[in-house]
């Protein structure tokens, strides 16, 4: 009879115990264990109401928390980068929006990391275009109108914006440009505080997505003159576009998509966007998104790179033609 030393049946059954132990581990459905969603805004802001809703419903169909964490500053650009640098296991997720990844991306050749290849697509999830909107007591109701005051009152009107060199002060930029009228710009750091401030005349208007400004609209708080889509919204067939008033083809807006670090796998790659996917695409979501004035955008992983890549190059274009630059 062959005999086995104590050391080494317990070497056996240490290594035994690890092996089962890691396989189990892997076997493991995801998630299981708590997922961040980084939000690279304040709270409030369109991007925020976006994944705390989605986040909400995650929770509920994938059984462990999705947390929806604010990490805001330098333009998207902190939160994003801690994505880009998290462990490709699904458990650190992004929710992304043109900030950082295409118009942030065109004004900072610097970045900490590349948007188009430091991140794994998932779905895109919400579009909604720019809101023009003032303080109700100017006494201004069109863009032509607007334009008219901006240019009366040199130094005196303020424009609100969501950072320097952000979507909204390129989509400023160019109707100013376009219009050949002198704007002064106010950087905020997030929707919010823009909004709020137009609304207390801190500030006379601005320019930012639907999903964000319409709720001041609805509650009297600001003056909705125009909106930034190429069409007009359905259920505010009033409100003339910016296209439509004098400017054929200007086309601003927001969206937001869901994101990974590099590496994610296709199956908690396609287990999201499946979920995602089917949450936004009820007939109530999508109705209720709507009267906040956004429209539901979900795809595969392959579209959102595509829609990406050419929102890229239009900003890179819109940078270079009026030579901005971000200090």
């Amino acid at each position: 009879m062959h005999t086995i030393s104590f050391k080494r049946l317990l070497s056996i059954l240490v290594a035994a115990t690890a092996y089962i132990s890691a396989d189990t581990v892997a076997a493991q459905p995801y998630p299981s264990r708590p997922v961040r969603m980084i939000v690279p805004y304040a709270a409030g802001g369109a991007t925020d109401v976006v994944a705390r809703q989605l986040s909400a419903r995650l929770n509920e169909v994938l059984g462990q928390p999705f947390v929806a964490e604010n990490r805001a500053g330098a333009g998207g650009n902190i939160g994003a980068d801690l994505v880009a640098k998290a462990a490709a296991d699904g458990y650190t997720l992004l929710v992304a929006d043109l900030g950082a990844f295409t118009s942030g991306a065109a004004v900072n050749p610097n970045l900490p990391f590349d948007p188009l290849t430091d991140f794994t697509p998932i779905t895109m999830l919400i579009g909604s275009p720019y809101g023009l909107a003032v303080n109700p007591s100017l006494p201004v109701s069109s863009v032509r109108e607007l334009l008219a005051y901006a240019k009366a009152h040199p130094g005196k009107f303020n424009y609100a914006m969501l950072g320097n060199g952000s979507a909204s002060h390129l989509a400023g930029i160019e109707l100013s440009a376009r219009a050949n009228v002198p704007i002064t710009f106010v950087p905020y750091k997030g929707g919010v505080p823009a909004l709020s401030d137009v609304a207390a005349g801190q500030a006379q208007a601005l320019s930012i997505a639907m999903l964000s400004t319409y709720p001041f609209v609805k509650g009297g708080k600001l003056k909705l003159i125009a909106v930034m889509s190429g069409s007009r919204m359905s259920f505010l067939p009033d409100v003339p576009t910016v296209a439509e008033s004098g400017f054929p083809g200007f086309v601003a807006g927001q969206w937001q998509a869901l994101y990974g670090p590099k590496g994610l796998s296709k199956e908690t790659v396609e287990r999201l966007r499946a979920e995602s996917t089917q949450f936004l695409n009820m007939p109530e979501v999508k109705k209720r998104f709507a009267e906040q004035g956004a429209e539901v955008a979900t795809g595969t992983p392959e579209e959102l790179t595509r829609f990406v890549a050419s929102e890229r190059a239009k900003f890179d274009r819109l940078v270079k033609d009026h030579n901005i630059k971000v200090d």
